[in-house]
């Protein structure tokens, strides 16, 4: 369970941020990280098969780092193709696709990204988009399990994926996260302007 000193989102974010830091220098870390990595692994070869196109995220502050598992899955299909998110400066997210040892370029807040004057390398709407989580929540709807995504405060995530979905209606949407960081409602609860996660990836499976 995580404390959280204050009731603001901010605050509990920050708690989040630190916990991770501790986590990530403890010995649980190499487990938690290598179920993580395991569950990717199971969700690609079971239904990697439907998938063309995964938007990855650029790891920082601790997040689990699936840059490698993720380009082992493209090269073995020559359509298989990864991207990563641009920042606009409306707080939309554009995908462009990603290769290994692509020059990228720092956004406004330190995250490399793709250079979108980059002719070589196409702007793209995933089939799937792998989105790192501070925290998740979860609530149940008509006898049915949702999950909730607590991001950095940007709310670019959720701009983009209300958009994406009307693109793709098939996008999966997978959180990516830790079990220590789930959350009550105590804690917090996802506000209306909020889109779900339609997975989420902890180091003990992938939650539906």
């Amino acid at each position: 369970m995580v404390d959280m000193h204050g009731n603001s989102p901010k605050s509990l974010r920050q708690d989040l941020l630190k916990q991770r830091k501790e986590f990530a220098s403890g010995n649980g870390y190499g487990a938690a990280e290598a179920g993580l990595i395991a569950g990717i692994n199971h969700f690609l070869a079971n239904e990697g098969n439907f998938i063309r196109s995964i938007a990855l995220y650029w790891p920082i502050q601790n997040e689990v780092d699936l840059r490698p598992t993720l380009l082992s899955w493209m090269k073995n299909g020559a359509q298989n193709r990864l991207a990563l998110p641009y920042a606009r400066p409306d707080k939309h997210l554009d995908f462009f696709e990603w290769q290994e040892g692509d020059a990228l370029i720092p956004s406004a807040h330190g995250v490399p990204e793709p250079d979108p004057e980059n002719e070589n390398r196409q702007q793209l709407i995933p089939d799937c988009i792998l989105i790192p989580c501070v925290g998740w929540s979860s609530s149940v709807l008509n006898g049915k399990s949702r999950y909730w995504r607590l991001g950095y405060g940007g709310g670019y995530f959720d701009r983009t994926l209300a958009q994406l979905r009307k693109d793709n209606p098939n996008l999966i949407c997978m959180g990516v996260g830790f079990n220590w960081q789930k959350l009550d409602d105590s804690q917090w609860a996802a506000q209306t302007h909020d889109e779900p996660l339609d997975l989420l990836l902890t180091e003990s499976g992938l939650l539906r």
